[in-house]
């Protein structure tokens, strides 16, 4: 298998463009510094060295030509206006440069990062990279992403081609000799561990030392001279070149309070650093924000559901389990979970506060918890526990922890026996797409899986034995015969599953073995694991290979994500690892197929989560985990939320809202009572939203259409889906095989191609008046900002006074780019084209004015025009008669849907229930059902398609209306919230345009069916 990667994303293209667009303005440039003869390798002033020519002044690194208090900071101004992010403060040429890139786990954030490279490259010349990771499993993730994309940026940046990347290994330095001296693109990826470790000495104690002494001091080989640089440290090297840092899960690198890993990283002198992660504790300058409710929204993830172990009437045993602790104002209490009597004499699991000597029998009105109290209670940071007191014996729970309850052994093999049976059942839908299911089972001990006897042996252990009985178990069901026919259930049951834990060797009588152990996850003894489940991703993703179904203790929670994890299952929910959000991200990966092809929709992307807590508590705690981790407030709207709105003006420039805007909105928000002093969201606003009666200021009016969008992003909450409200929707048979559904269906399935007719006089004509009409080209701009200094104890402090008119400066010494070049790479037309474009419009002369920002402004004008014509040229021509969608898919191919998406028991419908993704597909389907008109009606399923150039189309509904008890109408419709065309995404507007040419094109028969665009039933038929 070959994965292939998409280079179209649009929030990936945004999350490059974010970092790019910081340095525009900066003209290709490198820096040249002096690197001995020695550390090059070579004898003399002047020799070959790998097929490459270098004198003394060898070394080759990154340049920075903008002033960053004022280039740099109105760009990163700029970039956060247009990406809706609150303004930060501003950047300073004597501090770090820091930039925060937010993705959610999931969509792609290493590709993001390392095609980042290549574009920084392309656009400003910027040739040396570190990727800095926090451990061994991200490290070999990184390098196992740049082998299997070096093809794919290649094609997409052949100048880059020949780039050289590696994994930073102290034993071999000479690397990092040829990083500093290469002139090609460099990628170093290094975990912080190699990198942080200064020794006895700190970094800036070093710099300070002798030679001698410092070679002495420093125990890691990054801070020593070696003979491999010729006699210089291998830091000098890196820090001379100005690297790029890009900063993998800074949260982890950094190094928490004492901040090791980030001096390391200052350390080595970068021109600016880049961190991406989904959850940055430190935001520094955000430049772009794709979070966990963005990701879900676009259906750029997997979609979440969850199947709860919950355990009902199971109150014999005295239960305790620890869920925090708390000091105070000096009084120490801890939070427990217990089975309380209430006054209606009903146990129930209830929480309560508890302090040291508390007496739990007391506590919970029962006897069952006779002589078991609550000891000491620890609250220090890291050291928290709870002793607690039972008959004989003393416990320590740790926050977390369970004691008691039903016997764990059988909660496991039903959470055990549930997990295979979602897999299977997935196995079944989704093995004809080229689908290869996998799971992942999180446990809480290694011992539990695997074991070894007194010579050293590998033995079951009693999860391993579990997994083998309920597999062979669910084999011979009679539901999964498809999948297992005459298969030896014996052999398969043991090559279906397999454990990747970190590997240690011990001696057992006189030979030595290896034995699997418990670690972190991120430690040199994970190294091993790490490599052979890496190398293995696309093996594992094959129908080739047997293995299915993988078990780890703590080594996959981070840097290892495969696509196809459709089912996890996790046995230790303490609440400190914060399990939910660090294992749920192994699987939240869009799959793939056998041809390595991403498929997309939730239809086939569900990720099912087995745990033990209910269903409301998961959502609960996974939301709350949201908000730790990412800072993302819940139903709240911040004052800056509007800024990005985008507004088109009459001459078709696009402006933003802006910040003061956005502002005023607010404060109109909450003077309406929809907000809170806070921002919290009221239930009046969510009245408004849901019966279209928001009321806004006359002068937002214009822009009702993001401003509702937006509002009702933030004022919903994080859906996940219960597993148990899954259900599969059948065919209704009558309605399937009646008369007038075959006719409905007969007039719509055939299948056609399509052709792009261009007329290039008229794209030419049409480019010309957009460029024409495009915004004006200003030529660069001055502007005078005084300000009063105070020179006091606090320090010096600088307070604005004016701020001058800007003034144009007219460069007579500006470098012109090849014009020609430069649209031809943006805008995929001919020389010939745009040559004749620029020619016939009359913006030629202001291309010496402003070279880079007319570029931007005639390829943003030919770009618009070129995507109208792909639709408006578009012809659509009926394949053979053979080619055509068979009326049987609707019951071979299984629909599912979840009892709060579903309209249920409709008649007319083809399905039983129909599954609709908003109220007013909901509204629509209703209507049908009740309308005497329609006689039959379809929701057109996924499988559906029609092919335009902007990607598949799913229309939404067939009908069948009966007009006077006599002539018959047949439309495919499009159901949307309004009926005006500007109101739509040109994306969108362009689909339903080759719809309609689609079924003009199936208009052979007699009375054809017609494409109708609605809003209700109502407006169907008064067509």
């Amino acid at each position: 298998m070959k994965l292939h990667f998409e280079s179209d994303l649009s929030y990936q293209l945004e999350a490059i463009e974010a970092v790019c667009d910081l340095f525009r303005g900066q003209e290709v440039c490198r820096s040249v510094f002096t690197v001995t003869a020695q550390a090059l390798g070579i004898e003399g002033s002047q020799q070959s060295f790998e097929g490459k020519q270098f004198t003394e002044s060898g070394g080759i690194g990154n340049a920075l030509q903008l002033v960053v208090d004022e280039e740099l900071n109105d760009n990163l101004q700029q970039v956060q206006l247009r990406n809706g992010l609150p303004p930060s403060g501003a950047l300073k040429a004597s501090a770090a440069l820091d930039f925060t890139v937010e993705m959610e786990t999931g969509t792609g954030k290493t590709y993001v990062y390392l095609r980042t490279v290549f574009e920084l490259n392309q656009r400003y010349g910027f040739t040396k990279f570190v990727v800095v990771v926090p451990s061994i499993a991200i490290k070999e993730g990184v390098n196992k992403t740049l082998q299997i994309t070096r093809e794919h940026f290649e094609s997409l940046y052949p100048a880059a081609k020949g780039y050289e990347f590696f994994q930073y290994d102290s034993d071999k330095l000479g690397q990092v000799r040829n990083f500093a001296t290469s002139p090609n693109i460099q990628i170093m990826v290094v975990t912080v561990g190699a990198i942080n470790k200064f020794g006895d000495a700190t970094a800036a104690q070093a710099e300070e030392t002798d030679e001698a002494k410092r070679r002495e001091k420093s125990r890691n080989k990054m801070y020593r001279v070696s003979e491999k640089t010729g006699g210089e440290r291998p830091i000098d090297l890196i820090r001379q070149t100005r690297p790029i840092l890009i900063v993998d899960e800074p949260q982890s690198v950094d190094g928490g309070i004492d901040g090791k890993g980030r001096q390391a990283l200052a350390h080595m002198a970068p021109l600016c650093t880049l961190r991406y992660s989904a959850t940055h504790v430190d935001k520094h300058h955000m430049v772009y924000r794709l979070d966990a409710v963005d990701a879900y929204d676009q259906k750029l993830v997997k979609q979440i559901e969850v199947a709860a172990a919950t355990v009902q009437g199971g109150n014999n045993k005295p239960y305790v389990k620890l869920l925090g602790v708390s000091n105070k104002r000096g009084v120490i209490t801890a939070s427990i979970e217990v089975d309380r009597e209430n006054a209606a004499g009903a146990v129930r699991r209830d929480t309560i506060n508890v302090q040291d000597g508390f007496d739990l029998e007391q506590e919970t009105g029962r006897p069952l918890y006779a002589n078991i109290r609550i000891g000491e209670i620890r609250t220090a940071r890291g050291d928290q526990f709870m002793e607690l007191k039972v008959p004989g014996s003393e416990l320590y729970l740790r926050v977390g922890d369970a004691w008691g309850d039903v016997d764990a052994g059988a909660v496991h093999r039903e959470m055990i026996r549930r997990t295979i049976k979602e897999h299977l059942d997935k196995d079944k839908r989704l093995r004809p797409l080229g689908v290869k299911v996998l799971s992942l089972f999180f446990i809480d001990e290694v011992a539990k899986y695997r074991q070894y006897d007194e010579q050293g042996n590998p033995v079951k252990g009693e999860y391993a034995r579990i997994f083998e009985e309920e597999y062979t178990r669910w084999a011979r069901h009679p539901d999964y015969q498809s999948l297992f026919g005459e298969l030896d259930l014996a052999a398969a049951a043991g090559e279906v599953h397999n454990g990747y834990f970190s590997i240690d060797r011990k001696k057992v009588g006189s030979k030595s073995v290896e034995m699997f152990k418990d670690t972190s996850g991120s430690t040199a003894a994970d190294d091993d694991t790490y490599n052979l489940i890496m190398r293995d991703k696309e093996k594992l993703l094959s129908f080739e290979s047997p293995l299915k179904f993988i078990f780890s203790h703590s080594a996959l929670k981070e840097g290892w994500d495969n696509p196809n994890v459709f089912q996890i299952c996790n046995f230790s929910t303490r609440e400190t690892e914060r399990w939910r959000r660090q294992t749920i991200g192994r699987g939240l990966r869009l799959c793939v197929n056998q041809n390595g092809e991403r498929l997309r929709g939730f239809e086939i992307n569900t990720l099912t989560v087995v745990a033990t807590e209910s269903y409301e508590q998961f959502a609960e705690n996974l939301q709350k985990d949201i908000e730790h981790d990412t800072g993302i407030q819940f139903g709240v709207v911040h004052d800056h939320e509007f800024a990005g709105i985008p507004l088109v003006q009459d001459d078709g420039a696009v402006i933003r809202l802006g910040f003061d805007a956005s502002k005023e909105l607010w404060a109109h928000l909450k003077a309406q009572g929809y907000i809170n002093d806070k921002g919290k969201v009221q239930d009046t606003l969510k009245g408004a939203l849901k019966e279209g009666t928001l009321a806004l200021p006359a002068a937002f009016e214009p822009q009702r259409a993001q401003v509702v969008a937006l509002l009702k992003k933030v004022a919903g909450r994080l859906e996940v889906k219960n597993a148990d409200e899954r259900r599969p929707v059948p065919v209704r048979k009558s309605v399937l095989i009646s008369p007038e559904f075959k006719a409905l269906w007969d007039r719509i399935k055939h299948k056609t191609t399509y052709r792009v007719q261009f007329d290039n006089d008229k794209l030419i004509a049409r480019c010309t008046e957009a460029l024409d009409n495009a915004p004006p080209v200003a030529a660069t701009r001055l502007q005078w900002r005084k300000a009063g200094m105070t020179i006091g104890k606090s320090g010096v402090d600088a307070t604005e006074l004016s701020v001058s008119e800007p003034t144009a400066l007219y460069e007579h010494d500006l470098v012109l780019p090849d014009l020609l070049t430069e649209l031809q790479d943006r805008t995929q037309l001919t020389r010939k084209t745009i040559a004749r474009i620029l020619s016939e419009s009359r913006r030629l002369s202001d291309f010496r004015r402003n070279p880079q920002q007319f570029v931007e402004v005639a390829a943003e004008a030919i770009n618009r025009c070129k995507r109208l014509a792909l639709v408006d040229g578009i012809k659509y021509q009926q394949l053979g008669e053979d080619h055509y969608y068979a009326q049987e898919l609707f019951e071979t191919e299984e629909l599912n849907g979840y009892l709060k998406n579903l309209v249920l028991d409709t008649q007319k419908s083809v399905y039983e229930h129909v599954v609709y993704d908003s109220t007013i597909e909901r509204d629509f389907a209703e209507a049908l059902e009740k309308n005497e008109a329609v006689k039959v009606f379809a929701k057109l399923p996924g499988w559906f398609k029609v092919p335009t150039p902007l990607g598949t189309y799913n229309p939404d509904w067939a009908v069948l209306v009966e007009r006077d008890g006599q002539e018959r109408l047949y439309f495919v419709v499009e159901t949307k919230s309004s009926l005006f065309e500007d109101d739509l995404r040109e994306r969108e507007s362009g689909k339903i345009k080759c719809g309609t040419a689609h079924f003009q094109a199936l208009s052979a028969t007699e009375n054809p069916a017609r494409f109708a665009w609605a809003k209700d039933v109502d407006a169907l038929l008064t067509r």
